[in-house]
């Protein structure tokens, strides 16, 4: 192994890189997320559950013929909180087994909508999700579709148009609610909004000419928020504006590169959809398919600053005594890889897996969700789910582990001969190391053989981080004790003897019981082998599993969970090849030897 110190030095040198960018810049992430929580909950827990309806912030500047309408700021009598912002208009209720809200009648807005199944923490108690918010509070956050006319058309539904209720007084996916509209040029608009059990609304405008002349419109919809996260995203992960349309496909704007450019145009598209997404929750649209739409992604300072994600429709003519149907979708929950795959397939919706950001290795993440889901069916855990994981994956990598592990076994059965060599050419190093080259030759050993093990693991290792950060099925998902969410660090620390004692530990010196698991599980991996006689090696070998100590406490629970495992499954693969090949395993001795006093080097 003495031919591998660049080898070995390159891994040091990624595993420090890794260490410092999780600790400096992750953690703190982390922490500000967990924070923000905290401030949201508390904020919450002070305001009840809100009935009634919101009024319109502020004067509606006019449609602009040809455009999506513009939106305003707020006139300066910005509501108290959400209750009174909630009460201000009238408002048709939404009730399913995973949303509750309400439709707001001016404009038909989707502005009030919380997640049933989610909450802000992990106690059970804590206030759910809320994902949409009217236009007039600080967070305000919808989705609204409208149309665009001109003077034959006279007043078509826009943002401040009132909408009449037909009927049902609430949404739910057995329920749907009708509203209408009729304008002074005879036009009459039903829009009928129903919504499945799960996060999906469907919007189906007719517009009935009553009139003598035929008129032309143009259907628009967008997805408008007024904040942003409040800790910013890292690079893993893309959260802002996004969308499939057109020629371009996948584009993604995060929120400050829009902010500087103002917008982004594609091309015209007739498939696709478009909105914002969040780690964990998105909103998006889905054109109708009956008009090409020209998509756009625009941050506007005129007034209050917001991010929009909209498109708007070619003309659509409407016959006198006709009438003509536009149906759309909206996107509003969490981002459930089971039901967004599920939607792409039974909607034909293009590309709505990448809704969820699995990253430029996809082929290695997908895979590794899907079989931890599909374990996690089984045993109902995660935990569990991650630990069968592991036993797999080893399972299919097991022929080229076996094969290492034999390289390394025969390895040591020559080592009296590599070191004769390394005394006879001490001064010669050229010749040393074609004397070793020979001796893997003749005794057909493979020196690198032994970091397989290591190289395999890093693709798993990578794929199950990113599965852990970015889908939601992870997200507060426990596994036994003290761990109630593998995607956040383990909460115990060293430092104050796990909890006895009371105070809390800095980020930087926090290691829980899992990662000294980890730590103790690798350096006895470790220690299965030969001391390197490269003094370089040895001091990488050494201080490697303290590295990786420090570096795994930051990381999810589930990693370091996996990892821990990982090296125990390691060690006992290892130690049965080793016997079975007649290799001494050098376990024990190592450990005697940590503690037996070294001889004074003669003089």
């Amino acid at each position: 192994m003495e031919n591998n110190r660049n080898f070995f030095i390159t891994i040091a040198l990624s595993v420090l890189i890794l260490t410092l960018w999780q600790v400096f810049y992750m953690n703190p992430r982390v922490e500000q997320q967990r924070e923000a929580a905290r401030i949201e909950a508390e904020r919450q827990a002070k305001t009840a559950p809100a009935t009634g309806t919101q009024a319109p912030a502020g004067t509606q500047a006019p449609v602009q013929q040809g455009a999506v309408p513009s939106l305003p700021g707020t006139d300066g009598s910005t509501p108290a909180g959400r209750e009174q912002a909630l009460a201000a208009t009238s408002r048709v209720k939404i009730d399913t087994p995973s949303l509750e809200g309400s439709i707001n009648l001016t404009g038909a807005r989707l502005d009030d909508l919380k997640l049933k199944r989610y909450r802000l923490t992990v106690d059970n108690n804590s206030p759910e999700i809320e994902l949409l918010n009217p236009s007039a509070l600080p967070n305000g956050y919808y989705a609204e579709f409208g149309f665009v006319g001109n003077d034959a058309s006279g007043k078509v539904p826009g943002p401040d148009t009132v909408w009449t209720v037909d009927g049902n007084a609430a949404l739910t996916p057995t329920t749907p609610v009708t509203l209408s509209y009729t304008n002074d040029k005879g036009l009459t608009f039903k829009r009928t909004i129903s919504v499945d059990a799960n996060y999906m609304f469907k919007v189906s405008d007719t517009v009935q000419n009553a009139g003598t002349a035929a008129v032309t419109l143009s259907n628009y919809g967008r997805v408008t928020r007024f904040d942003k996260p409040t800790t910013p995203s890292i690079y893993v992960l893309h959260e802002g504006l996004i969308g499939v349309t057109g020629e371009e496909g996948l584009q993604e704007h995060k929120y400050a590169s829009v902010e500087t450019d103002k917008q982004y145009v594609p091309s015209k598209s007739t498939d696709g959809w478009l909105g914002i997404t969040d780690k964990y929750w998105a909103v998006t649209l889905v054109p109708t398919e009956k008009q090409p739409f020209q998509p756009r992604f625009a941050y506007f300072d005129d007034g209050r600053p917001r991010y929009q994600s909209d498109f708007l429709t070619d003309a659509i003519t409407v016959e006198p005594g006709q009438s003509t149907t536009i149906e759309s979708l909206v996107f509003a929950g969490a981002k459930e890889v089971s039901k967004i795959n599920a939607y792409e397939k039974d909607l034909d919706i293009r590309r709505f897996d990448l809704l969820i950001d699995w990253g430029w290795f996809a082929f290695i993440t997908k895979p590794m969700f899907w079989l931890i889901d599909t374990l996690y069916k089984f045993f109902g855990n995660f935990g569990l789910a991650i630990l069968a994981t592991t036993v797999v994956v080893k399972a299919v990598f097991f022929p080229l582990a076996n094969k290492s592990y034999k390289s390394m076994a025969n390895m040591k059965k020559v080592q009296p001969k590599m070191l004769e060599i390394r005394e006879k050419y001490a001064d010669d190093k050229m010749k040393q190391q074609q004397a070793m080259m020979e001796l893997y030759k003749t005794e057909k050993i493979n020196p690198i053989a032994g970091c397989w093990p290591v190289l395999i693991q890093i693709p798993v290792f990578f794929a199950l981080y990113k599965v852990l950060y970015v889908t939601i099925e992870m997200r507060h998902a426990p596994f036994f004790g003290w761990i109630q969410d593998l995607a956040a660090p383990d909460p115990t620390s060293l430092l104050n003897l796990f909890g006895l004692l009371p105070f809390a530990t800095p980020a930087m010196l926090h290691i829980g019981i899992w990662p000294l698991l980890m730590g103790v599980t690798m350096f006895l991996q470790m220690r299965m082998n030969p001391a390197p006689p490269d003094p370089t090696q040895a001091a990488i070998f050494n201080w490697m599993p303290v590295i990786f100590t420090f570096m795994m406490a930051g990381f999810p629970a589930g990693l370091v969970i996996y990892w821990a495992w990982n090296n125990l499954l390691s060690i006992l693969q290892q130690g049965a090849i080793m016997k079975r090949q007649g290799a001494k395993i050098e376990l024990w001795d190592n450990l005697a030897g940590m503690f037996k006093k070294k001889p004074t080097p003669a003089e």
